[in-house]
C-alpha cells in the first residue's frame, strides 16, 4: 500500500467497511504515512459519516485532503462510467477532484461539508432498502388478490412518479420482465450490501437518537434472506 500511495496526486479508495478505511489511512504502510503532501484522497466506500469527518480532520495534519465521495450505480454503473458520487467536503476541493470523479461517473452531487456524502448515501440506501420491502409486499398482495403484477407495476409506477417514490417500483417492474433470469442477477444492489448499509445506518442513528423502527424490521428481513443463501442476489429478490 505504501508504494501505491507514493508520488500520485489523487488516491481513490473503495473498501468494504470503516475499519478498512481506517487502516488504509493510519497504518504504518498507509496513506497518511507515505503519500506525498498535497495528495487528495477520494474515499468512495460506504462507511460511517462520523468516521469520515474524523478522517477529513486528520488529513490536513499530514498536509493532505480527504473527501468522502461514496458512489452509487453498482457494477453496471462502474462498467459504463455512469456512477453517481455524493461528495462531502469543501467546494474548492471538490472542483479539484471533479475531473477524477467524472472519469468514473456522470452525476456528482455536493452534499456539504465532511461526512455529508456518507450521510446522503446511508439515508438514501435506508430509503431503498425499506421501500423495496413495502413495494414488494404491496405488489404481492395485489397478485394474490388477482391482479397481474406486471399490469399493477405499470399503474403503481404512474401514480408513484407523481410523488417521487418510484425507484423500488421501477426496480420490481424490471425484475418482473425476466423473472427467471432476474432471480440469479448478481450485479445489482446485493442483499448483503443492503444489510450492511442498514446496519451501519442503525449504528449512526443510535448515536444521534434517531428513530429507526422500520429500518430495524427491514434489516432482520435482509438478514434472513442472506442466511437463506441470497446474499449476492440483487435486492429485487425480495419480491
Amino acid at each position: 500500500m505504501a508504494k501505491a500511495a507514493k508520488d500520485v496526486d489523487f488516491i481513490v479508495s473503495a473498501l468494504p467497511a470503516t475499519a478498512h478505511v481506517d487502516a488504509m489511512l493510519k497504518s504504518d504502510d498507509g496513506v497518511f504515512a507515505n503519500a506525498n503532501e498535497g495528495t487528495f484522497i477520494c474515499d468512495t466506500s460506504t462507511i460511517s459519516p462520523l468516521a469520515s469527518k474524523e478522517f477529513a480532520a486528520l488529513a490536513p495534519k499530514h498536509n493532505m485532503i480527504f473527501l468522502d465521495t461514496p458512489m452509487s450505480g453498482g457494477v453496471t454503473g462502474a462498467d459504463n462510467g455512469t456512477l453517481t458520487f455524493m461528495v462531502g467536503g469543501d467546494d474548492e476541493h471538490l472542483e479539484i477532484v471533479r475531473p477524477v470523479l467524472e472519469g468514473m461517473g456522470k452525476n456528482i452531487f455536493h452534499c456539504g461539508g465532511p461526512g455529508t456524502g456518507e450521510i446522503a448515501k446511508l439515508a438514501n440506501n435506508l430509503i431503498l432498502g425499506v421501500s423495496m420491502i413495502a413495494a414488494s409486499e404491496g405488489m404481492a398482495l395485489g397478485e394474490k388478490l388477482g391482479i397481474d403484477p406486471k399490469s399493477f407495476s405499470l399503474f403503481s409506477l404512474s401514480v408513484l412518479l407523481e410523488i417521487g417514490v418510484s425507484i423500488p417500483t421501477i426496480h420490481v417492474q424490471v425484475f418482473l420482465k425476466e423473472y427467471q433470469q432476474a432471480v440469479n442477477y448478481e450485479n445489482g444492489f446485493g442483499v448483503s450490501l443492503v444489510k450492511k448499509d442498514l446496519a451501519l445506518a442503525l449504528e449512526v442513528a443510535e448515536k444521534v437518537n434517531a428513530k429507526t423502527e422500520f429500518t430495524e424490521k427491514s434489516l432482520e428481513y435482509y438478514r434472513t434472506l442472506e442466511k437463506q443463501g441470497h446474499g449476492t442476489k440483487d435486492f429485487g429478490i425480495v419480491f
